[in-house]
C-alpha cells in the first residue's frame, strides 16, 4: 500500500483533450484537492493546455500542486520553431511550474539530431528554471536503438524528465521503451552525477500496471529516484483507481 501512496504523489493528473473547457479543468482541480480530502497524498501537478494554466493555479492555489503545461505544438510539433517557443512563452506568463514537450520525431526518423537537440535546447532557454518534460512518443520511433538515441539528446539538450509519450497514439507507454530510457538515465548520472527523472505516461490506467513502472525504476535507479521530483506517471484515470484501493471511502460526497 505504501507504494499506492508513492504512486498516487507522483501522477501530474491530466486532461489535454479538444473538448477541455472551463468547467471540465476545474473539475479535474477539483478532483486533485479531493485526495486531500480522503486524507490520501495529493497528486503532484495537474496537466493541461495552455490557454487553462492561469484558471488550474487559481483553483488549486495554496494547495502545493503544480499546474504542468503541455506547450510546443502538442502532441504532433509540427509547427516552426520560433512558434513552438512562442507557445512556451506563453505558458510561462500564464503561471505554469512545469512544460512538457515534444520533440520532432520526423526529424529524428530522417538522422536530423541536430535539430531535435536544437529545438528542445530553445524551449530549455525559453522554460529558464522552469521544469522542462521532453516527451519522446517512443510508439513513432520505431526501434530501442531511436529511443536512446533520443533519449541522450534531449538529456544533453537540457531536459529535466523524459517522458514516453503523449497519450495521443498507440502504443502509448510501454516497459521496454521506458527500460532504454531508465538506462540512459542511469549511464547519465554513473557518468556526470546529474539526475534526470522519468515519466511514463499514456494509457496507464490500472494500479498493477502502474507498479510494474514503479518496479522497474526501483531495479534500474534505486528508491532515492522513487519521489515527485524524479518520478511522475501521467494519467486521467490512474489516481481515481489508487485511491479506491487506498481507501475504499473514496470519492468523498463533495466531488
Amino acid at each position: 500500500m505504501e507504494a499506492f501512496r508513492i504512486l498516487l504523489s507522483c501522477i501530474d493528473l491530466t486532461s489535454l483533450e479538444g473538448s477541455d473547457n472551463s468547467g471540465t479543468i476545474s473539475n479535474l482541480c477539483r478532483e486533485a484537492l479531493s485526495f486531500g480530502e480522503s486524507g490520501l497524498p495529493l497528486p503532484a501537478a495537474v496537466c493541461v493546455y495552455p490557454p487553462f494554466i492561469r484558471l488550474a493555479k487559481k483553483r488549486l492555489e495554496g494547495s502545493g500542486i503544480r499546474v504542468a503545461a503541455v506547450a510546443g505544438a502538442f502532441p504532433s510539433g509540427q509547427s516552426p520553431l520560433h512558434l513552438r517557443v512562442s507557445e512556451t512563452l506563453f505558458a510561462i506568463d500564464e503561471g505554469a511550474d512545469e512544460i512538457d514537450m515534444v520533440i520532432s520525431r520526423g526529424r529524428l526518423l530522417v538522422g536530423d539530431d541536430r535539430f531535435v537537440f536544437d529545438e528542445v535546447a530553445a524551449i530549455r532557454n525559453a522554460a529558464k528554471q522552469l521544469q522542462l518534460k521532453v516527451i519522446l512518443e517512443t510508439g513513432e520511433l520505431r526501434s530501442p536503438e531511436l529511443i536512446r538515441k533520443a533519449s541522450r539528446i534531449a538529456i544533453d539538450a537540457g531536459a529535466d524528465f523524459l517522458k514516453t509519450s503523449t497519450g495521443k497514439i498507440l502504443p502509448g507507454a510501454t516497459e521496454e521503451a521506458a527500460e532504454i530510457m531508465l538506462t540512459v538515465i542511469k549511464e547519465h548520472f554513473d557518468k556526470t552525477g546529474r539526475r534526470i527523472g522519468i515519466k511514463p505516461a499514456g494509457g496507464i490506467s490500472e494500479p498493477a500496471r502502474a507498479l510494474r513502472y514503479y518496479a522497474l525504476t526501483q531495479r534500474i535507479l534505486g528508491n532515492e529516484w522513487l519521489t515527485k521530483d524524479l518520478f511522475r506517471i501521467g494519467a486521467s484515470h490512474l489516481a481515481g483507481a489508487l485511491a479506491r484501493e487506498l481507501n475504499p471511502g473514496y470519492p468523498p460526497p463533495s466531488l
